[in-house]
């Protein structure tokens, strides 16, 4: 005769293997759109015509991974390291990637069956007046486990989007690492650049002075008028003006690379305070061609991922229109005295399958889906500007530096057209063979000139930054650091 457990046990075990030939027969089936990448059509030339010195060749990587090497300026590339390591937006974009990466492991965890274990004593007592006025005690240990089975996909495609999203968070921090190194090469060029103009001007003060020292001299000497001493001393003193405003702007651009570093303002003051050179480098270079840089641009990229993980999100909200499969069950030892709870007869136990099949909703599942769907269509056209910003971004980078580089070589040919100016004006004013008006003139624009052009020189080493930023540059190695990382 077949035991009741027995019979019991088998009636499960059937039920089980069941469920388990249902979820292995639909196990590859997963509800909503899988996901393409949008094919955008791009030109494959530049509208901006490139200069002799410039390619449509592939940018080497190792040049664009580290483009500040390009400059040649050991304390520039000493100052990116420094920020690469202490900037506090590009740690916050860390963290973020480190949330991104445990909400992926949440996500996985649903796959698979939950196992708790628990425990309990329990001593009763009835009333006397009510009841028996017995005294009972009740001991339980047991493991409960439950398993929802993804048969429609619902919580793969959660897992889907989980690690879009984790890949959409590390291009964002690959975004933040670019925009930051360009910024502190920018802020350096500023620095290096206010003290140009400084230098400039400085040099341009002791010109006048002695100008204005001449006119003294001759005023006395009965040779000129006290007007002659008047505009001279009037264009000292504007030179001279023009030298505080100058300072302010260096001392905010060295403040601004210490909070680009994580330190406090100040803190680079020491290292820059010594005039040096603006950085120049080689005019050639390889700007790639317009696919080049949907594949190095960290934000189009994100874009991308972000359209990646809403398309699974439709597949999400689709799989709430299917029955849901859940095995659970349990299995304890339950007795009256801690002495019996570990013999045979306390074992207890249940197990079995269960479904829920939605039947009515209020249509709040559809609703759900076409929201998902909509928002997949706001991050395409959110993907399709990304593309678009990039190329915008690329363009006008490369005519600002080919026609900066124009000017700069003009200023180059007005400045020592200027020098001779001013030294063949002061000569004839010495000599009385001309006004002093002309040597005011041609003083003023020979410091307009000089510091147009110290400007415009900043300017060509600055738009090549924003050229190479464009095009994507630093994204190589914070790819193969993030590698290394996973």
């Amino acid at each position: 005769m077949k035991s009741p457990h027995r019979t019991t046990y088998i009636q499960s075990a059937s039920s089980l293997l069941v469920v388990i030939l249902i979820t292995i027969i639909t196990g590859c089936v997963t509800v909503g759109p899988d996901y393409v990448r949008p094919d955008i059509t791009v030109y494959k030339d530049w509208n901006t015509q490139l200069k002799s010195n410039q390619n449509n060749k592939e940018t080497d990587a190792q040049t664009l991974a580290a483009w500040w090497n390009t400059l040649g300026d050991q304390k520039l590339s000493g100052l990116i390291e420094r920020a690469a390591k202490g900037n506090l937006d590009l740690k916050k974009a860390q963290a973020r990637v480190r949330e991104a990466r445990a909400r992926r492991g949440v996500a996985k965890a649903d796959l698979f069956p939950t196992l708790n274990a628990s425990g309990s004593a329990t001593w009763n007592r009835s009333s006397e007046d009510t009841g028996s006025g017995v005294t009972s005690d009740l001991y339980s240990v047991g493991f409960d486990a439950a398993w929802e089975l993804d048969i429609f996909g619902g919580v793969r495609r959660s897992v889907e989007s989980a690690q879009a999203n984790l890949e959409a968070s590390e291009e964002d921090r690959r975004d933040v690492l670019i925009s930051l190194l360009a910024e502190v090469a920018l802020n350096y060029i500023d620095v290096r650049t206010y003290q140009a103009r400084l230098a400039s001007a400085e040099a341009n003060l002791k010109t006048q002075e002695e100008t204005h020292q001449l006119t003294v001299w001759r005023n006395q000497a009965g040779l000129s008028d006290e007007l002659a001493v008047q505009q001279a001393r009037l264009n000292l003193e504007n030179t001279r003006s023009k030298v505080p405003a100058l300072r302010t702007g260096l001392e905010e651009a060295m403040n601004r690379i210490a909070v680009l570093l994580g330190e406090q303002p100040g803190k680079v003051h020491a290292e820059l305070t010594i005039r040096e050179p603006i950085p120049v480098t080689s005019l050639n270079l390889a700007v790639g061609v317009p696919a080049d840089v949907m594949r190095c641009r960290p934000d189009v990229q994100k874009a991308e991922r972000d359209l990646a993980s809403q398309t699974a999100k439709i597949g999400v909200a689709t799989a709430d229109l299917y029955p849901k499969f859940k095995m659970s069950g349990t299995i304890g030892l339950d007795a009256f005295s801690v002495a019996n709870l570990f013999l045979s007869g306390s074992r207890s136990y249940s197990f079995g399958p269960s479904i829920t099949i939605p039947i009515f909703a209020g249509g709040s599942i559809r609703q759900n889906i076409e929201v998902q769907s909509a928002l997949q269509e706001q991050y395409l056209i959110a993907y399709e500007t990304a593309v678009l910003t990039a190329l915008e971004e690329v363009e006008n980078a490369l005519i600002a530096y080919a026609q900066e580089q124009s000017r700069r070589q003009s200023l180059i040919d007005a400045t020592t057209a200027a020098k001779q100016a001013a030294e063949l004006a002061k000569i004839k004013y010495q000599a009385g063979l001309t006004d002093f008006s002309n040597v005011l003139d041609a003083e003023r624009s020979l410091l307009s000139i000089e510091d147009e052009l110290a400007q415009s020189e900043g300017t060509v080493t600055s738009n090549l930054i924003r050229l190479y930023k464009a095009l994507g540059g630093g994204w190589t190695s914070a790819a193969n650091e993030n590698k290394n990382q996973n």
